[in-house]
Parts: C-alpha cells; structure tokens; sequence
C-alpha cells in the first residue's frame, strides 16, 4: 500500500515529517493545507556552520601583527566598504576568495567580531552556539526553535546536514543527505520513484485519502490509546505530507552538485521554493586545524565561501533570494599564536555574519584587540565600551535572532529563555 511504503521510507531515512505526533499537530496540519496549498512562503533560514573552528584572521577579522598569521602583513590587509578582510586570492586553488566575496556580498553582510564562546572545547562549544545556551542539553537551535514556531506542519520543517541540531522535542528533525534521496520522497506515490509506476492511479489515491481523512475525522472523539492515536495520526499525517512533497519534484536539479554545501544547498532551496521548510542546517566540517592550519584553512574558506554563493546563486534562479536569513558561524576561533605542528588550538573568541530582508549590510559590529582579545561593547549603542561595555556572548545573538524572527514572545521561545539581563540587551542589533 503507497502509505505503507511511505512511511517504511521516512523511517529508513531518519526523517520526521510531524510536529509532535498527535491530535492538534494533525488537526493544524489538515486546516492548513486547506488554507494554504502552496505551503510554507517564507522567509526561510539557512545557517551555515565551519564546523571544527575558523581561523578568522584568515577571514572577516584580519590580523597582520606579531606573527599571528603568516600568509600576510598588516599592509596588506584589504576592505570592501566597512568591511576588512585577509587577502587569499594568491593562496587558494579553488573556491571564492575572501576578495570575491565580500566585493559580492559586503554591501548586504553584517559582521560581529569578539564573541565571547567563553570555554573552548568542540561539544559544548557547538552547543553554545547553536543553541545560545551552554549550561543545558534540552534547548533547540536556532534552525529548529524558528522552524517549530512559524511552519512545524511542514514536511521537512527543519532539515539538517550535520552539526549540533538539537530540536528541544518542538519538531521533527529531519535529515536528506542526497539529492536521490529528496526525489524518492516526492515521489513516494511511485514504485522506486518512478513516475510511470504509480502504485495506485490517481482515482484510488483520492479515494485512499479521502477514506483515511473520514476515519480520522470519525475517531477524533473517541477514547484510544496513545499508541493507537500515534499510529492514526502518522498515517494521515503521511497521506498529507506525502502529496505536499510532490510539490519538489520540479525544483530538484537534474545533475548532484559537486561540492558538499553546494550538495546540501541544492536539497535546502528545493525543500523552500516547494514549500515543505522552514529552515536549514548546513554544514561542513575539518576546520579543526592543529596542524598545518594556513594550508588547511586556505583549503576549507574558499570552499565554505563557494557553498554560500552557490546558495544565494540558486536562490535568485528559484526567485527565493529576497526570503532567505542567512547566518555563518562557526564553534570557535583559533589561537593567535601556531604550536609546533605549524597548528593553531582552539580559541574561545570569533566571530558570526547575517545577510537577508530586513539586516542592514555594510556593517562590523564588535572589535578584538591586536592581540585577537575581544573589546566590550555597549549594548545600547553597539559602539566598541572597552571600560563599561559588556562581553557578547552567544545568548545576546540568540536574542536578537528571535526578536529579528518575530519569535521572541512564542510560547516555544519562553519554554526556553536565555536570561539575559534587560540592561545586556543589543539594541538595534539589526540596524545600527
């Protein structure tokens, strides 16, 4: 039966495709596919994750002083409006320069350097900003915190390619590694995605949907179990989300990208154009560069540049472009100083960039010293307070995160509060 192969799919795959599996999820997801057939409209949120720590000397945050880099001098550092960025034209092979990028993007990025990670080890580091919260394990990231309050009836609300993506139990997570994959779950009607092999023909699908919408419109008032109502409740939400995922097939591109993020992207922006997410998490990893760091991030930030501009080239073809919210971040910096393995170790300071509708480009907020130490700033006025301003932390972003999604009152977002003093505030964070 086509709801039996769909589901035995989802489950094979790992993916989610209902809020919290149950009466009002599945009530909320039936009255919306009849108010809004499309799906979701956007805006949609991508964040992408260096996953293992940038060097962001070699990046956004500049340094050309006492040896903390050695590809270039302070002389040759290089901006683009606002922004000051390392030179890596002549020290990549492949990818998109630091050069390329920000004269593509600078006038639409806002960068914050000096953020306070406050310990430096990988796991709770990636927690920490993911999730703004350190000190627990239960809170949602970002991605999943803003999927769960503005569409968790999607199909595929949030999608993860990696990285911390802890969902705080507000909605499935849901996890399409290929592009094959993504095909065969819109076409899940079909025999191995065939389309000239539905299982059934359209009349009987109508009547299949129809029986099952009646048995559980028939039924919602009676007393069942909970692994009863579960069961009922996965195979309509199956029968809805199943058709919904149709609506990808024309947005998957014919050939797989090359390149991980751009693989990754290629699934995100069909998921968005065809309505079925919210959000994304895309990753990709081995920043982590104790060893040998120059040639190891002259190899993964021009790669991890690249997957961001294949994004947003994408998107302006799939006419998304002005709903993505696009956030870069990694875990950690690294030290301003190399080990003996011609390395760089883990460092509790870096930095995190946004462009989208509604963020103001052109902008540095925040500052580290010479010496790569993070300067205060005032939280009312965002001006560098190296005697009264406050150290930034990931919970500040957090915050400002929410309050630019307009998910700063919902319920989601006050089961998991981040405490930040009202005097700690940034304000204006998104258009200072």
């Amino acid at each position: 039966m086509t709801r039996r192969n769909f589901l035995r799919l989802c489950s094979s795959a790992g993916l989610g495709f209902s809020s919290s599996i149950g009466l009002d999820s599945i009530l909320r997801a039936d009255e919306a596919k009849k108010s809004d057939p499309d799906g979701y409209p956007g805006p949609y949120y991508v964040v992408f994750n260096a996953s293992g720590g940038w060097d962001t000397t070699y990046l956004m945050d500049p340094k050309g002083v006492d040896g903390i880099n050695r590809l270039y001098q302070q002389g040759d550092i290089l901006s683009a409006g606002e922004h000051h960025f390392a030179p890596t034209a002549k020290h990549i092979e492949k990818g998109m320069s630091n050069e390329d990028f920000f004269a593509k993007y600078g006038s639409e990025l806002r960068t914050f350097n000096g953020l306070d990670f406050s310990v430096n080890n990988h796991t709770p580091c990636s927690r920490y900003m993911a999730t703004g919260k350190l000190d627990s394990t239960s809170y949602p990231t970002f991605p999943a915190l803003v999927a769960a309050c503005k569409g968790a009836d999607s199909p595929l609300a949030f999608l993860t390619f990696g990285n911390y993506s802890a969902t705080g139990n507000l909605v499935p997570m849901s996890r399409v590694p290929y592009l094959q994959s993504l095909k065969l779950l819109a076409r899940a009607d079909f025999v191995e995605g065939n389309e000239r092999a539905p299982y059934h023909e359209p009349f009987v699908s109508d009547r299949i949907e129809r029986a099952l919408q009646e048995q559980f419109e028939a039924r919602v008032s009676s007393v069942r179990l909970p692994r009863v109502e579960r069961s009922q409740s996965m195979l309509y939400s199956a029968q809805v989300n199943s058709k919904a995922l149709q609506r990808v097939v024309p947005f998957i591109p014919k050939e797989p990208a090359k390149e991980r993020l751009a693989q990754q992207a290629d699934i995100a922006l069909a998921a968005f154009r065809a309505g079925v997410c919210v959000s994304a998490n895309l990753s990709i990893g081995q920043f982590d560069s104790h060893n040998n760091n120059d040639a190891d991030q002259m190899k993964l930030i021009p790669e991890f540049l690249a997957g961001i501009d294949a994004l947003l080239c994408k998107a302006e073809e799939l006419q998304i472009r002005d709903k993505l919210v696009v956030i870069i971040q990694s875990e950690m910096g690294r030290t301003p100083d190399y080990n003996n393995g011609n390395g760089k170790d883990h460092w509790s300071i870096g930095s995190i960039m946004f462009l989208g509708p509604g963020i103001k480009g052109n902008r540095v907020l925040g500052a580290t010293d010479e010496k790569q130490q993070l300067v205060p700033v005032n939280p009312q006025t965002l001006a560098i307070d190296p005697d009264a301003g406050i150290r930034v932390r990931p919970e500040h972003i957090h915050q400002c995160l929410r309050e630019f999604a307009g998910i700063q009152d919902h319920a989601f977002s006050r089961q998991f509060p981040h405490g930040v003093p009202a005097g700690e505030s940034l304000q204006s964070f998104w258009m200072t």
